[in-house]
């Protein structure tokens, strides 16, 4: 069923959020401020619609990687931006389970929200403890998760405790959106379809690049990783980011998409740098003829074209990376470029997916992720889920 055809009651759900948020450095007297809501605006939806429909809410979350209790970390640094976003209290329990938590969990009366203290100052939670697990299911009587970010780590509060609410557990909306995104992509994708993949590493995503290679007709490969593909054939890269142990994969990866008929783009040209810095000289070079004492930073105007241009005709695109330097102003055209095009895919019908941090945070410098078809939130659990791998936190809910 549908999380928007769940009510909610008189019952009390415990939702697994990802309040995971940056933080302002602590004031005089320790308190610190929330400096991007992002994240927890994105769980709005999810609590607000288990208030509407007569529950309360109990709100669980990791904050950074404290070594037991930091007062630094404590989630209770969030309750102020909470409360802003859903124009009521919030009530805050100084522990996540045990009695501290119980006292506040177990009055909570209906329309109540409450805060339980962060998850990792207990190690059992990233040990997937299930004693642990147990106690936190004590806050609530339906459990929901909606924390995609951490769908991919098999923690007490994300797979674990799914256990303890065999018939009374959903994803929220954030996750529901995410888990959808992922199978229009994966699992049902109009054709032609297309991943464009880029970052600095080929070693960091080999293996979303094997997976893709059963899915996709066309892969646009740029950022760094394109160096290692280029020199791999026998090109000059000049002083770009290469990584020589990885030129037997590099070209077993071209052959294995030639054979299955797949198109491959390469950058032609590129836009190079005399040095790793926003103010660098630039000179345009042939990808394989990059002189020394030039690196690549960004994909050349005539790659940014045809890269466009193999776009032009696709159903579905998915993104994972920037073309290049995109944080130096100076070397984002050709990231700006890509992200440019396919908006106007979307406009035409495509169905867009854009995942993994970078990415993201290109679309949002660019300010156009509003103009996509989904823009994914979670970047480890986005790259697990490209690669093929079953997630602990998605299948702990979608199993018997």
């Amino acid at each position: 069923m549908a999380f928007q055809d769940l009510s909610f009651d008189g019952v009390r759900a415990l939702i697994r959020v990802d309040f995971n948020v940056p933080l302002t450095n602590p004031a005089e007297d320790g308190s610190r401020e929330v400096t991007d809501n992002t994240r927890i605006r994105s769980a709005v939806p999810t609590i607000q619609h288990v208030l509407d429909t007569g529950g309360s809410v109990v709100l669980m979350s990791h904050l950074g990687r404290p070594k037991g209790q930091d007062a630094a970390l404590s989630l209770q640094h969030i309750v102020p931006t909470l409360e802003g976003l859903l124009g009521r209290d919030v009530k805050f329990a100084s522990d996540c389970v045990g009695d501290d938590a119980l006292e506040v969990t177990q009055s909570l009366a209906a329309g109540e929200v409450a805060v339980l203290e962060n998850l990792r100052f207990h190690g059992e939670e990233k040990a997937g403890d299930e004693f642990f697990a147990g106690q936190l299911a004590e806050n609530g009587d339906f459990y929901i998760n909606d924390a995609f970010g951490t769908a991919h780590r098999a923690h007490a509060s994300t797979a674990v405790i799914a256990k303890f609410f065999p018939e009374d557990k959903a994803f929220g909306f954030l996750m529901e959106g995410e888990v959808k995104a992922m199978d229009k992509v994966l699992g049902e994708a109009q054709k032609p379809v297309a991943a464009v993949i880029g970052g600095a590493k080929v070693s960091s995503k080999l293996a979303v690049l094997k997976n893709l290679l059963d899915r996709v007709d066309k892969l646009v490969i740029g950022g760094g990783m394109a160096y290692t593909f280029v020199q791999a054939q026998g090109g000059q890269v000049g002083d770009s980011l290469v990584e020589s142990d990885m030129h037997a994969e590099a070209l077993a990866l071209l052959e294995a998409a030639k054979e299955k008929g797949i198109e491959v783009h390469l950058p032609t040209d590129t836009l190079c740098g005399d040095g790793f810095s926003p103010d660098a000289a630039q000179e345009t070079h042939p990808t394989d003829a990059i002189p020394d004492g030039w690196e690549g930073m960004d994909i050349g105007a005539n790659s940014r074209v045809a890269f466009a241009t193999a776009l032009g005709d696709c159903q579905t695109i998915l993104w994972n990376g920037p073309m290049g330097v995109f944080e130096f102003d100076r070397f984002a055209e050709g990231t700006n470029h890509i992200a440019n095009a396919i908006v106007k895919a979307t406009e035409g019908g495509a169905y867009t997916l854009v995942g993994g941090g970078d990415s993201v945070a290109a679309v949002n410098k660019a300010g156009l992720a509003e103009k996509v078809s989904y823009v994914s939130t979670g970047g480890g659990a986005m790259l697990e889920g490209l690669e093929g791998k079953t997630l602990p936190g998605i299948a702990a809910i979608t199993k018997d």
